[in-house]
């Protein structure tokens, strides 16, 4: 087959800050699938674009070439609307856990098509998979029956979806060319739109534990990411959301589980509830369900979606959650005031005790993780408890202890305590 284009003049093109035209992005992303591009000319195109960018334009045509490179979901036949939620990820991030049977008790249908840890920042799966006998891998009738039934399923993405992202994620991954709007955000958004929900919640980190630590550069990606999504016949909005500190009190997976349950059987920590029942409201209106999601808390109806939901993928809600055999508590050096708790710190040090993975084949630890005792704004006292390591191999605990220096701080009493508010900024069409 002849084919219209030369991967060498698209790239030139980027490289010369000239626009893409639709039949240059549509071909470059089928071709590079096909194979006809090769992985170093793609590389060359992926830093011409990290170092030029892209107009809005070619950033939607972009995201659509990817979507159309595989499947798309269906969801129009389902009993209940479909809306979604994607976080940018971050420290103690176990939001995704109890939104969705929230939402599904207050009538929704949720298709959370998730992913697992890499890095500093958790995995839902991964956390998921704490819960014996849980399963990620679905088929699509399977997904299909669950949403039907239960109105909220959380699970492994399918290969068919956006295939060119796939492709194209692993090859950023070792060219340096992860941190890019335009990249990120048709990253994300191909995934989104292929899987089909009817409105999407976009939750985008920001702080020193998040992967855009920059607010400027956080509104940035979620004002791009909405403009894809609106421009695409999606209803999205964004919320940005603060990642200086961890959320809630737990770190690491069967940790964050428990947590989780706690919110759904009506307690757990503040911001977590907060955050959660925000992006409840947020997914509710953009599904047009009139419903108080504070109200699924309080009845019991999100715990029993949330019972019904594990069960339905063959888990035992019931079931002891695993514990890491190893355990080191961190002191207090001094009393006073806690000042500052650096998000990643703390989520490079849960990695380290086994509860992440540094590649995407390595196993996790369900046990391992940390629990927060205290946080900035406490008042704490010489010797107390500030955090509790868990592990399953003791031996993982001195480099995790390492990633914590300098990570907390403790002034004295009256100190002035910076914190980011939860939400910092919300930004819909």
């Amino acid at each position: 087959m002849l084919e219209p284009f030369a991967a060498v003049d698209v790239i030139r093109a980027k490289r010369d800050r000239n626009v893409l035209t639709d039949p240059q992005i549509d071909w470059v992303i089928d071709a590079y699938v096909r194979g006809v591009v090769a992985e170093e000319q793609m590389s060359a195109l992926a830093m011409a674009i990290f170092i030029n960018g892209m107009t809005n334009h070619e950033i939607v045509r972009w995201t659509t070439a990817m979507i159309n490179s595989g499947e798309r979901m269906d969801f129009t036949h389902l009993p209940r609307p479909t809306v979604d939620k994607h976080s940018t990820g971050g420290v103690g991030d176990k939001i995704t856990l109890p939104l969705v049977p929230i939402v599904a008790a207050c009538g929704g249908a949720v298709p959370q098509l998730s992913g697992r840890g890499l890095g500093h920042t958790g995995g839902t799966l991964d956390k998921l998979e704490s819960i014996p006998g849980w399963r990620a891998l679905l088929s699509n009738d399977e997904m299909m029956q669950i949403l039907t039934d239960v109105g909220g399923v959380i699970c492994a993405a399918g290969d068919g979806l956006a295939p060119a992202d796939k492709k194209l994620y692993a090859l950023r991954d070792v060219t340096s060319t992860v941190e890019c709007i335009p990249l990120i955000a048709s990253s994300i958004m191909s995934k989104k739109i292929a899987e089909g929900a009817g409105g999407l919640v976009l939750d985008v980190k920001t702080g020193a534990g998040a992967f855009m630590s920059d607010p400027a550069l956080a509104r940035e990606l979620a004002a791009t990411m909405v403009t894809i999504g609106i421009d695409s016949g999606l209803k999205t909005r964004a919320l940005i959301t603060a990642m200086d500190v961890p959320l809630g009190f737990a770190v690491g997976n069967a940790l964050e589980v428990e947590e989780s349950i706690e919110v759904l059987a009506g307690g757990g920590p503040a911001d977590v509830i907060e955050l959660t029942l925000t992006l409840a409201r947020e997914m509710l209106d953009l599904a047009g369900i009139d419903a108080d999601p504070a109200k699924a808390l309080a009845n019991g109806s999100a715990m029993d979606s949330w019972i019904a939901m594990i069960k339905a993928q063959g888990g035992d809600p019931a079931a002891p959650l695993p514990r890491a055999r190893e355990m080191h508590e961190v002191l207090a050096t001094n009393s006073g005031v806690m000042t500052q708790m650096d998000a990643r710190g703390v989520g490079v040090a849960a990695w380290r005790l086994g509860a992440g993975r540094a590649r995407k084949e390595d196993p996790v630890s369900a046990g391992a993780g940390i629990f927060l005792h205290a946080k900035p704004g406490d008042a704490v006292t010489e010797g107390q408890v500030i955090l509790t390591m868990y592990a399953d191999d003791a031996a993982r605990i001195p480099s995790a202890l390492e990633a914590l220096e300098g990570a907390i701080q403790i002034g004295p009493a009256g100190s002035t305590v910076l914190r980011m508010p939860l939400i910092l900024d919300r930004i819909s069409p």
